[in-house]
Parts: structure tokens; sequence; C-alpha cells
């Protein structure tokens, strides 16, 4: 006797890889399978195929084999939502910068190499960008390289690299007040160009041809980060400071920390629609205290990133464009005689 037919299973494909535009995805063997939904850049995602049969007539199997089927997905039948698994944070004057260093894949930068690679196995790509500070902050407070303490870098830096990378979620980071301390920005404003504090090289404020610009003044664009994760998580690791959740309306500041924090959660904003290819589920800034050392703050860092991720993975892929499908199902197979 022949084994029965299945209809439908569910096929995870783990894909792209590197940060960065695009990326691939895995291929469905041809042999006895037909696919019938179209692959998106991203993953894990699943994808319905058919099958024909089983197992081909005639195969032996152990008498109490048991084939579990599954299929919980829940894709458009018109268009599956798109994201990249990058996951993109920056830094600004110390120790923002040496504790996402283990992040950069800039080999000058981080001579020991890139760990940001599928990062823990977790299915994301952590990659950092920051200045560095010949001399030290003293004497080179605007630094060199990617997101030196000026708007106008800051701003043609974030807009370059996020059309690079197509973030699915980022958090900007800056240092913030004397001490150790974990501060969460709740909320970002858009001030007038002319009520930035002046930064290091003219022109000293945001100028008109900047995209921020086209902000209204007084906007407001509030932090989609798993803050009170973050707070928690941080606050239990016994790390000899505390994490908090800044909601005054003092916001983030009025210098390059807070611009560039607005930034991170506009772009969020920008590309909250999960149709979109760089569907970007999550965005915020963290103030890092001026003495929190930089051990404890690497540690600091990678907890927030670890509650980022389980966020983002509870909201993708995007649910309710089509009903959940459920079928689970044991079928006993038998020797044939």
């Amino acid at each position: 006797m022949g084994f029965g037919k299945v209809a439908f299973f569910s096929w995870t494909i783990f894909g792209p890889s590197g940060p960065g535009p695009g990326g691939g995805v895995g291929s469905v063997p041809n042999s006895n399978l037909q696919t019938i939904a179209r692959f998106a850049g991203r993953t894990p995602f699943s994808v319905y195929i058919r099958c024909r049969s089983v197992f081909p007539r005639g195969m032996l199997m152990p008498r109490a084999a048991l084939i579990v089927l599954s299929v919980s997905s829940a894709l458009s039948s018109s268009a599956l939502a798109a994201f990249t698994h990058n996951i993109m944070i920056t830094g600004y004057w110390p120790p923002t910068n040496e504790m996402i260093r283990p992040f950069s894949q800039n080999l000058t930068q981080n001579p020991d190499g890139w760990k940001g690679g599928n990062w823990e196995g977790r299915g994301y790509n952590i990659v950092s960008y920051f200045p560095e500070f010949p001399g030290g902050t003293g004497t080179n407070p605007e630094g060199e390289g990617d997101f030196r303490v000026d708007y106008q870098h800051a701003s043609d830096d974030f807009w370059r690299i996020t059309s690079q990378v197509k973030p699915v979620a980022i958090i900007t980071f800056s240092r913030g007040n004397p001490g150790k301390s974990w501060e969460i920005e709740s909320r970002h404003r858009k001030l007038a160009l002319d009520q930035w504090t002046p930064d290091y090289e003219a022109p000293f404020q945001p100028t008109p041809d900047l995209p921020i610009a086209s902000e209204p003044d007084g906007t407001i664009r509030f932090s989609s980060l798993p803050m009170q994760k973050i707070k928690d998580s941080v606050n239990a690791a016994g790390l000899g400071f505390s994490a908090t959740i800044d909601t005054s309306n003092n916001f983030g500041g009025t210098f390059v920390s807070e611009f560039t924090g607005y930034h991170g959660t506009w772009y969020q904003n920008l590309h909250s629609d999960p149709s979109d290819p760089a569907w970007c589920v999550a965005g915020g800034h963290i103030h890092v205290g001026i003495s929190t050392p930089l051990a404890g703050s690497m540690t600091a860092t990678e907890i927030s990133l670890r509650e980022l991720i389980a966020y983002v993975d509870s909201v993708v892929p995007s649910p309710g464009t089509m009903p959940m499908v459920g079928l689970a199902g044991v079928v006993a197979m038998r020797r044939r005689r």
C-alpha cells in the first residue's frame, strides 16, 4: 500500500546575510515540491509549499515513525511584508563609541573583527557606526569619522547609512549627564533651526538644506524601543548603575545627541508600514552617563539589544494580512507489507 498525501506544510528558510540592502534567501528543493508562495527578502519566514506525496511509494519507514505537520504563517496572498534583519546602533562621545566597537565592520576601528553577524544566533546582524576622538574629547570634541559631533555630518551619515543598511531597528546612543546612568529617552522634539546649541564647525546649527528642516517646529516623535523591558533588565543585571526612562520636558536636550535621537525615531515613523521594503519596527535613543564604566556599558548594550530583538521578533512577520492558518497532525506511518 502507498502512503497518504499531505496538502500543505510550512518550510522555514533562513537567509540574508550581511548588513546592506537586499540579501538572499535559501531555495526550496524542486524534487517533489511546488512553491506556491513568493519569497520575501527577509528571514525567518514560512513559505507554503504543495507536496504531491509525503514519501515515494515503496519507501520503507519504521513502524512508529511520526510526522508532525504545522502551518503557522500569516502570509498575504498579494504581497509579503519586507524587512531586513539588520539592527543599526550609533555612538558619540565615550563611552558610547567604545561600548559598541565590537559591532563595527570597519577593521580599522575594530581590528578584533565584527561580532555582530547573526549575533548570538538570534538571526539579526548588529552593525555599529561611531566617531573617533584622537587627542581626546577635550581637544577634539567634534571627532572624526561617522557620526561626528556636528549637525551636517550627523545628518549626512544617518541618511547615507540607513539607505544602505535599511535597519529593522535602530538605537542611537550618546553621552549623557555626569555620573553613571542608562537613560532611555521616551521622546524627541524638532527645534527651530536657530534653537539648537551650536556645535564645533561652521555652520554651527542645522541648516535649511538638511532634511530635518522640512519637519514642522515642535514636532515630537516617540521612542518605539521596548523601554520598560530594557530598563527592568538592565536594572536586574546589577551593573552598579540604574536604568531610567526620561519623560521630562527637557526631552533629549538641544544638542547633536537630541538631533540624532530625533532622526532614529523619525526614520522608524517613516518606515513603519510592514509593506515597506525598509520596514523599521523600532527606533529610539539612550543617553549613557559620563562615568558609566565601559564594561558595564557594554553589558547594558547587549542587554538592550536582546530586549530589542525579542520585541522585534514579537512583531515580525507582520500579523493579520490574512487569517492565521493552523494545522497540526500526527500521521502514523506503517512499514509496507
